[in-house]
């Protein structure tokens, strides 16, 4: 269970880097502020994937450790990605309501968003089976916070819809601020997990 665990943790890192890259090259394509917001969040799972994996090797050898130094310090750098990345969303906000910017398309929101609920909510159920089975709380807060990726794939989905179907200006700003709302949230936990106050996301 451990190892199914850690191998979880191995495809979480992976697939965040694939959805980070196209998300990223996309949103700029498309010239919109919310798939590359979610493309640069992915890059934030990735270095919290890579704590957490550690997490699972410690936690395998000895369950009842506390956290290492290089566990407080990858939640350290992750929370403070996650500030800079609610900061820089609000920017583009900011900017793209001063100059009326609106995305050329959305439809690529759409397909990507779609994939990652389905793959989130997939790794999010595995995390928790493995989870309960080896009785390890933080395997299961770990799931959680896979839970909070379906959220996020779910805000760029709806905003990329609204645009695509409407043409809505302002669809774009308001997903951005909706990851932001996630951003500030998920920055300030990891903050408390170094703290040592374990989260439920």
């Amino acid at each position: 269970m451990y190892r199914r665990a850690y191998l979880l943790s191995l495809f979480t890192i992976f697939y965040n880097l694939i959805e980070g890259v196209v998300s990223m090259i996309l949103g700029y394509s498309d010239e919109t502020l919310t798939l590359f917001g979610f493309g640069a969040d992915s890059f934030i799972e990735v270095m919290s994937g890579i704590g957490i994996a550690v997490m699972i090797l410690r936690i395998r050898r000895n369950p009842a450790s506390s956290k290492s130094g290089f566990e407080r310090t990858a939640l350290k750098i992750t929370g403070t990605a996650f500030y800079l990345l609610a900061a820089g969303l609000t920017a583009g906000i900011i900017l793209n309501i001063i100059t009326r910017h609106k995305p050329e398309a959305t439809l690529w929101g759409v397909v990507i968003s779609l994939v990652s609920i389905a793959v989130m909510l997939w790794l999010m159920n595995a995390k928790r089976s493995t989870g309960k089975k080896l009785n390890s709380e933080p395997v299961l807060a770990d799931a959680n916070c896979t839970k909070v990726c379906v959220y996020m794939s779910v805000v760029l989905l709806v905003s990329s819809l609204i645009y695509e179907l409407t043409g809505f200006a302002y669809a774009d700003a308001i997903g951005a601020a909706g990851l932001i709302y996630f951003s500030v949230s998920e920055g300030k936990e990891a903050f408390e997990k170094v703290r040592g106050k374990e989260c439920s996301c």
